[in-house]
C-alpha cells in the first residue's frame, strides 16, 4: 500500500513552494515484540559487539566475495541526508593492487609519524602501538576503502549538492564495522594521512574523497590487541528520565557523571 502522508502543515507547505515533487509512502513493515524478547535481544546484541575488538594482524586465509558485498550491502542500509546515500566502498582483492597501497600509504604515513604529527598526537597514539608500517594491507584478504561523495555529478556535468555527508557516511562505516563483526570477520579503521593518493590509485572521480580504509579478514591465530578498556555507560550518557519512571532515581548521579566527563576536550581511540 502506498500514499502521501498528510500533515497538520502539509497544505501550507505545498502552497508555499507548489513546484515541489510530491511524497510517495508505503505502510511500514514492523513487528512489535514483547518487551522481554526484546530486552533479550538488545543485551545479546550489546554482548556480540562488545566482543568486537580492532587488531592490525590479520591471517591471508580467504575470504569469499559474497560476505564482503553482504558487509556494504548492510551498510548501504544506513540513512542519509535527504536520502543521498552519499558513498562508495571499493573492495580490493587483488594482491598486487593492494601492495601499490600498501606502499603509498606508508611513504606517506612515515611522514606522518616522523614530522607531521605533533607530539601530543603521538603520545595519544602510543598505547595503541601504532606506527608507519602498514602489514595489515597486504595480510588481510581484502582491502574496503569507503569514499564520501561531496557533491554527485550529473549527466550533463552540473554539479548537486548533497547534505550532511559526514554524518551519513559516519552511520555507513558503523554498520560495515557491525556487520563484518556480526559474520565471525575482523577489521580496523584506518585513515592514512593525507589520502589523497587513494582516489587516484582507485580511479575515483573528482567529487569523491577516501574517508576510511578497512582491511577485512580473519584474525591471525596470534593477533593481538592494544589491553585498553572502554568507557562506562556513566562516561557516554546523559539522561533525562520522566519522574517515576523506571531507572530515573540513578538518573542525577549518571547525569553528575556524564557531565563532567563531557567537559573534557581530550578525545581517545576506541577500542
Amino acid at each position: 500500500m502506498s500514499g502521501h502522508r498528510e500533515t497538520a502543515t502539509a497544505g501550507e507547505y505545498r502552497r508555499l513552494f507548489p513546484d515541489l515533487p510530491e511524497a510517495v509512502f508505503e505502510s511500514l513493515a514492523f513487528e512489535r515484540l514483547a518487551p522481554e524478547e526484546m530486552r533479550a535481544r538488545a543485551t545479546e546484541g550489546f554482548a556480540e559487539l562488545d566482543r568486537r575488538r580492532t587488531t592490525r594482524d590479520f591471517s591471508p586465509d580467504a575470504v569469499p566475495r559474497e560476505l564482503i558485498e553482504l558487509a556494504i550491502k548492510s551498510a548501504g542500509t544506513a540513512p542519509s541526508g535527504a536520502h543521498r546515500q552519499p558513498w562508495t566502498f571499493v573492495a580490493v582483492s587483488d594482491a598486487a593492487l593492494k601492495a601499490q597501497i600498501r606502499e603509498a600509504t606508508e611513504s606517506e604515513e612515515h611522514r606522518t609519524y616522523t614530522e607531521r604529527m605533533p607530539d601530543e598526537w603521538r603520545r595519544a597514539l602510543a598505547p595503541l602501538g601504532t606506527d608507519w608500517v602498514k602489514t595489515h594491507i597486504t595480510d588481510a584478504p581484502w582491502v574496503v576503502v569507503l569514499f564520501k561523495h561531496n557533491y554527485e555529478i550529473m549527466e550533463d556535468g552540473s554539479h548537486a549538492k548533497n547534505y550532511y555527508v559526514s554524518e551519513s557516511v559516519g552511520i555507513a562505516a558503523g554498520l560495515f564495522i557491525a556487520a563484518v563483526h556480526h559474520m565471525g570477520l575482523a577489521t580496523l579503521t584506518h585513515t592514512p594521512n593525507p589520502m589523497r593518493f587513494l582516489s587516484a590509485l582507485l580511479a575515483r572521480p573528482k567529487n569523491e574523497t577516501a574517508v576510511l580504509l578497512f582491511p577485512v579478514g580473519y584474525p591471525a591465530d596470534d593477533a593481538l590487541v592494544p589491553k585498553i578498556e572502554r568507557k562506562s555507560l556513566a562516561e557516554i550518557s546523559v539522561w533525562f528520565d520522566t519522574p517515576g519512571y523506571a531507572g530515573a532515581a540513578s538518573t542525577a548521579a549518571s547525569r553528575s557523571s556524564s557531565c563532567a566527563v563531557a567537559t573534557q576536550t581530550e578525545v581517545s581511540a576506541a577500542p
